[in-house]
């Protein structure tokens, strides 16, 4: 619906128009009436000092001189501003560019005033020339900067009464980028925070101030500060602080309740991007000490550049992940595979924005449907597979082993068969630590992931992949391999352990539990798990595809391990608020199937490097693959017949590391 403009509407915006124009227009008529004025009176003033300050003991030719060339100079010196742009400029906003104009308008008029009252009139004394300039540059620069002055005075008068009400801010870090951020909190208006006091470690700094905001001591005074200055809120603006530093500073400032924040990194110091509003909420990551982990992005380019890549359980968070890292890779073809159509459908809409020219296919199937996923194989032709597709929560699984085998070990069995059939290069499978010493059938299930790999390269390697079909050819799982075909798939996994804030973990379990009031439930207070970060573990995934030989098991460093109520406190502390006080912790008792602590390697293995320090490769533990393949086939027929009795006591006997723990 159009909406139309009246006349008296137009007539109205003309008359602000008109009124701004003509407060503007009387504003500059004013200074140029001031600069006629000023321009002689100020030679006149250098007459009247040169001659003791006497307005009779000037001599009658030097003042006649003046008289005859005061109105000539008057019209030189408007000629002279307004060839300046002294007359264009917003004086309220007056800076260095504005002084250097009158400073060079006055070497020039000086220059002028002293070469033409010469010739047409009288030779004046020296300090005639020398005073009068100086007067009028110095009563220029007064009434255009005077204005400038009178502003700020008001501004600061202004923010002298908004800092009563304002947060009061403790900035850790006195480099250069402490001091960009405390220069943007103190000049930005719409900030109403201000600069208590400064720490920084250094004792050179200690005692002085940056711009009159006191460095009060190094880390071990920050829990005295905060209470001396009544800080609210913390920002920690030391970019080049390794991530342990920042760790040990946090983990004195939340024990505080002051809002926390960091400034993300060097690299927006080197771009110049440092500011008040960089800074971001500290991370419950920040509180791992863990450094960055680095991969060789020329490497995973090479490997991922041209070629068609498909991610089983691509909507979810690891496969999600994987699929943006892919994406920035410029492969051939993108496929997301996954059951869940919003999951694959939120994936595909976020991709095709950041890279429109990339070709991505969002397929919806199951990995447990054998035609389904022999039909995605047979008509894109995937070079590299990363099956991420997984039923993954310990308490659920062990209330469906018959879903867990289904889904994570058959799925695996079906979705592997079918890339090797189809030429697949490669096939990397995302396991898990839980793989390792099971106690639950969740882990017990990706364990089973692992050993199907192992068998499928076994197989390949002996030259007897036509024995891997038998297993599910009842289900139309695929044709038996063509004859004299020979596959070259190679088959690894990549094992690692928790991440932060993927689905249904504990971070974002505890957040909705703060939000909430409390309690945070923790199972244990003993609990540990190692943690990594969506990021982190996705570009591993891809750094230890470009090492697969075919048979390996890569390990993932995942750091030092955490305490889940230490995790569990630390978030409580960081939204602001107290553990135990503001909001309780309730211990619940560990959960069926649940470990105190995760490993990330049985004992029986042992470890080999590779080029990347964070990915291992663990000695694959010795099994008769032809047993395992036939224990599997009951395996998949039982968990079809949902006997769940049966199906623990064959997943015992299979992976032999499985020790399930007593209800």
């Amino acid at each position: 619906m159009s909406v139309k403009t009246t006349s008296s509407d137009n007539f109205d915006g003309e008359k602000k128009k008109i009124k701004k124009l003509g407060n503007r227009d009387i504003g500059t008529l004013l200074l140029m009436l001031y600069d006629l004025l000023v321009a002689p009176v100020s030679y006149l003033a250098a007459l009247w000092i040169r001659f003791d300050c006497r307005y009779t003991a000037i001599p009658g030719n030097y003042f006649s001189a003046w008289l005859k060339f005061a109105p000539i100079y008057a019209a030189i010196c408007l000629v002279v501003y307004m060839w300046r742009h002294l007359y264009q400029s917003l004086w309220k906003f007056a800076s260095f560019v504005e002084l250097r104009r009158i400073l060079v308008s006055s070497v020039i008029l000086g220059a002028l005033h002293a070469a033409l009252i010469t010739l047409l009139f009288a030779r004046m004394p020296i300090s005639y020339y020398l005073m009068g300039i100086t007067i009028q540059t110095a009563m220029s620069l007064f009434a255009r900067f005077g204005y400038r002055f009178v502003s700020l005075e008001r501004g600061k008068r202004a923010k002298t009464q908004s800092l009563l009400a304002a947060s009061r801010v403790m900035l850790i870090g006195a480099g250069a980028a402490g001091q960009l951020i405390l220069r943007d909190i103190h000049s930005a208006r719409e900030i109403n925070e201000v600069v208590a006091c400064i720490i920084d470690d250094n004792p050179s700094k200690w005692g002085r101030s940056i711009d009159g905001v006191p460095i009060v001591g190094g880390r071990d005074d920050i829990l005295l500060n905060v209470q001396k200055y009544n800080i609210q809120k913390i920002y920690l603006a030391i970019p080049s602080a390794t991530a342990e530093q920042k760790r040990d500073i946090l983990d004195i400032c939340k024990e505080t309740s002051c809002e926390l924040k960091s400034l993300p990194g060097v690299f927006e110091l080197v771009k110049g991007d440092v500011s008040a509003k960089r800074m971001r909420e500290v991370k419950v990551e920040d509180l791992l000490g863990r450094e960055p982990v680095r991969v060789n992005m020329d490497e995973i380019a090479s490997f991922i550049k041209g070629k068609v890549v498909l991610v089983t359980g691509g909507g979810g968070s690891i496969g999600s992940e994987l699929c943006r890292q892919i994406a920035g890779y410029g492969p051939k073809k993108l496929i997301v595979f996954d059951i869940y159509e919003n999951n694959a459908h939120s994936i595909s809409l976020e991709l095709k924005d950041k890279y429109p020219f990339l070709d991505l296919e969002a397929l919806i199937g199951s990995v447990r449907d054998s035609r389904r996923i022999n039909q995605v194989f047979e008509k894109y032709k995937p070079d590299v597979v990363y099956h991420a597709a997984a039923h993954k929560h310990v308490p659920l699984m062990e209330g469906s082993p018959c879903e867990a085998i289904k889904n994570n070990a058959i799925g695996t069995y079906k979705t592997a068969y079918a890339a090797m059939k189809n030429g697949c290069k490669r096939f990397v499978l995302i396991s898990t630590d839980k793989a390792v010493n099971p106690t639950n059938i969740m882990g017990a299930s990706k364990r089973l992931c692992e050993m199907i790999i192992q068998s499928f390269d076994r197989k390949i390697r002996e030259g007897k992949a036509d024995q891997l079909l038998p297993i599910c050819a009842h289900e139309g799982c695929a044709d038996a391999l063509p004859e004299g075909f020979v596959p070259h798939t190679e088959f690894v996994a990549v094992r690692f352990g928790n991440v932060l804030g993927s689905n249904g973990s504990v971070v974002p379990r505890f957040k909705e539990q703060i939000e909430k009031g409390g309690p945070v439930t923790v199972t244990h207070p003993d609990i540990i798990r190692y943690f990594m970060t969506i990021p982190e573990a996705a570009s591993l995934v891809l750094q230890a595809g470009t090492y697969a030989d075919g048979g390996e098991i890569f390990v993932l460093d995942m750091g030092s391990p955490v305490k889940i109520e230490a995790l569990a406190r630390n978030l409580i502390r960081l939204s602001g608020l107290r553990p135990d006080v503001d909001i309780k912790i309730a211990y619940t008792g560990l959960r069926p199937g649940e470990k105190l602590y995760e490993e990330t390697l049985m004992s029986e293995e042992g470890l080999k490097t590779t080029p990347n320090k964070l990915i291992h490769i663990g000695c694959p533990i010795p099994f008769n693959t032809d047993e395992f393949l036939h224990q599997l086939k009951i395996l998949m027929d039982c968990a079809n017949a949902g006997d769940e009795e049966r199906i623990r006591q064959l997943v015992k006997k299979t992976v032999i590391t499985y020790q399930p723990k007593a209800a």
